[in-house]
């Protein structure tokens, strides 16, 4: 089953309850919480709270406010926070359990037989067994070519872990459900660098009844988009109970496809699958800005109203039925037998959770109390300092005007960078520059730019061409005198004497408030055509750049860190915080040197599901181009990519690249080859430069003094020997 179908049974379901939901929240807001539930669930509950059977069967559909007399105040105390959640404090050692949980999630690398590849979240249930969703990993295929990658997140100290990534053994044991949305998968025992999968414990499934009712509060640990670890902590309220599904509605953040579910016993209560989306009186997806989405922003844009999850205890009956009626190899029925016996011997993790999973008590843990004290920052964030970093901020979210919520963001640390200088040159060097937290005045300069864009013309082809006759004055002529290589030498060296503005790779500074914007003021992203708003990516890359500051800085005060580490870490903390920004060169080419890496000639916008869906692949000519892997974003087939739209644009701005950084392309097998030029020259001829080109060009020339030749003048491209750039 695609996305797609689950999402319009998910509305379907969450359309068809409304009446039922609309009473259950009525309950809850009027102080009735053992009444939005049915009794024999309440029952159950207050069994697993600890109440005694007698009690538990007073305190079913009562008001709480109006505690029978055999009841003494402080059980009615007791049951009235446990349940309505009125008391907000919560020991510590809450936050411990959830690190130690933390540990059995992972981000799932899902990759299908067609090629379509993309992120989930899964969990383990038993030592060597993964559950997570059928969407995400539909057939024994796909889980082959799948990878699961653990400790993917911060550690404690606010810098990124290193990633351990397994294989998964489809063929040992898959087990899946279409109805029911699950797949469960045995995982390699050792990683790919020799890590034992044991040190991540697991969490065991308990098919017992009663681990949350309406009212009450989850949490869910994910990977939204691929992002990583976060944990949306008791931001979710149950209101509604399906015979398979949970209904829980959240004003924080959504969940990610095959997180698990927590009470706040942290049990294993649901499957995340599937959400609820705002949409608009057309009956479009709506994003978190109020405009209508698409796929291409991720489900971390989307304008959740609720959260679906797949029950637990309807997940292990149907498993057990699976068991019953197809053959599973012996090696399958060991790993089956260690989900369901109970036994769970304690992790090689320090920390890790003991659970008994037939045990219909609240587990024990043993924690490793190694935690610090909360700490409080000016801006209101109080962070606790644990295995798993959990920071809540109340007041002001981080960009103005918005209602923007971090999930287990980073504390703030002291930005230690110089400022830039009044040039705003960048240093030629191979190690990146310091990365500065752009300030609010830097978004608001971005904004104004891009309200301004519609008061000024947006190309002006009489303005272009005296300024190209200008430009171009000393070499028009002897243009007819000059070889192919000669005419390479001096092009070379006009684009690189007149780039005299070598700017920072910041694009939601540079890039989207007008040198990327279409005739119509739009983005429309490089390979897919997909059109945004550019605010929202001004926006979204100016939060981004944030984010990337604080962590940055916090990677610099640890004095342990060598230069070598730091930029290993920084690539780590870069890929996990992407621009909506493509490099046609990709910056692992030219190792993220400048002024290659802010040059915007080779800078487009671009989603970051296409971005990451190219990666640092070569352009190619497929003969039977047609098939879209992924989405619009394009054909990738291993060292291979031809994208889906942009292929002018894309081709013009390589040829620039191979005149402005000469010998930076074909240091490795893997980027463009000689045989490859021919590719780049046939898309500039077929593909004739557009007007939203001619503005780029006009535009990035004011901002940092060169042209891009190939645009000015196409038919100079078969007179150039750009053979002489390749190294």
């Amino acid at each position: 089953m695609d996305m797609t179908q689950v999402l319009q049974d998910t509305e379907a379901r969450f359309r068809d309850r409304t009446p039922i939901r609309t009473e259950n929240c009525q309950k809850l807001e009027a102080g009735l919480p053992l009444q939005a539930d049915t009794p024999e669930r309440v029952e159950k509950r207050l069994k697993r709270l600890g109440f005694d059977a007698s009690t538990a069967k007073m305190l079913v559909g009562s008001d709480l406010s109006a505690i029978p007399s055999p009841v003494d105040s402080a059980t009615a105390v007791s049951t009235q926070e446990r349940i309505l959640n009125t008391n907000d404090l919560i020991g510590v050692n809450f936050l411990e359990r959830g690190a130690n949980v933390a540990r059995s999630v992972a981000r799932i690398r899902a990759r299908a037989s067609n090629g379509n590849q993309g992120f989930g979240t899964g969990f383990l249930v038993s030592p060597r067994l993964l559950l997570t969703n059928n969407h995400v990993l539909p057939d024994v295929q796909a889980a082959a070519l799948s990878r699961v990658e653990f400790d993917y997140q911060d550690g404690a100290d606010g810098n990124p872990k290193q990633a351990v990534v397994f294989d998964l053994e489809p063929n040992t044991l898959f087990l899946t459900d279409v109805k029911l949305d699950y797949t469960l998968v045995a995982v390699q025992p050792t990683s790919r660098n020799g890590t034992s999968l044991a040190g991540f414990g697991w969490l065991p499934l308990i098919e017992a009844e009663g681990k949350v009712i309406v009212g009450e509060s989850v949490s869910i640990i994910q990977h939204p988009d691929g992002d990583p670890k976060q944990v949306a902590l008791r931001g979710n309220k149950l209101v509604d109970v399906l015979p398979d599904f949970l209904h829980y509605e959240t004003d924080t953040a959504p969940g990610s496809s095959g997180s698990p579910v927590f009470n706040d016993q942290w049990e294993i209560v649901a499957l995340h699958h599937s959400g609820v989306p705002q949409r608009n009186n057309s009956g479009q997806i709506v994003n978190i800005y109020g405009k209508p989405w698409a796929k291409e922003q991720g489900e971390n844009l989307v304008a959740w109203i609720a959260n679906e999850g797949v029950r637990i205890s309807r997940i292990i009956a149907h498993v057990k039925s699976q068991i019953k009626s197809q053959p599973i190899a012996a090696e399958g029925q060991s790993l089956m037998a260690a989900m369901f016996n109970g036994n769970h011997p304690p992790s090689t993790n320090p920390g890790a959770e003991i659970m008994s999973p037939a045990s219909d008590s609240v587990p024990q843990i043993a924690i490793d109390h190694t935690s610090s004290l909360p700490q409080a920052s000016e801006d209101g964030t109080i962070t606790w300092t644990i295995p798993l970093q959990v920071s809540v901020r109340l007041g002001s979210p981080i960009i103005q005007g918005q209602s923007v919520t971090v999930v287990a963001a980073p504390s703030p640390a002291p930005v230690l960078a110089p400022p830039p200088p009044a040039s705003s040159q960048a240093p030629t060097s191979s190690t990146p520059p310091a990365l500065e937290a752009p300030t609010d005045k830097d978004l608001k300069d971005a904004l104004k730019d891009l309200k301004g864009a519609a008061k000024k013309p947006y190309y002006d082809e009489t303005s272009d061409r005296n300024q190209r006759e200008t430009y171009y004055q000393s070499l028009l002529s002897q243009l007819q005198t000059l070889s192919k290589a000669e005419l390479y030498q001096e092009l070379r060296n006009l684009v690189m004497q007149t780039h005299t503005q070598k700017l920072r790779y910041q694009p939601s500074k540079y890039l989207y408030s007008w040198v990327d914007l279409h005739p119509d003021l739009k983005i429309r992203s490089i390979y897919s055509e997909q059109v945004f708003e550019a605010e929202d990516f001004i926006r979204a890359d100016f939060r981004v750049d944030q984010l990337r500051a604080v962590r940055s800085q916090e990677l610099l005060l640890k004095e342990s860190l060598s230069e070598v580490q730091f930029l290993q870490e920084l690539d780590v903390l870069e890929a996990s915080l992407p621009y909506n920004c493509e490099h046609v060169v990709p910056q692992s080419w030219f190792a993220k040197k400048e002024p290659m890496r802010g040059d915007l000639h080779h800078l487009f916008a671009c989603e970051t599901r296409c971005n990451s869906f190219r990666g640092n692949t070569p352009y190619y000519d497929f003969e039977d181009f047609g098939t879209v892997i992924r989405d619009s974003c394009g054909k990738l087939i291993g060292e291979k990519f031809e994208p889906n739209a942009g292929k002018g644009a894309v081709a013009r701005a390589t040829l620039y690249f191979l005149l402005r950084y000469p010998g930076e392309i074909n240091k490795t097998e893997r980027e463009y080859q000689s045989d490859r030029l021919a590719i780049l020259l046939d898309w500039h001829q077929s593909y004739p430069v557009s007007q939203y080109e001619k503005h780029r060009n006009v535009a990035i020339s004011t901002s940092q003094g060169n042209r891009n030749p190939l645009i000015d003048f196409p038919e100079w491209a078969e007179k150039i020997d750009f053979r002489l750039g390749l190294g």
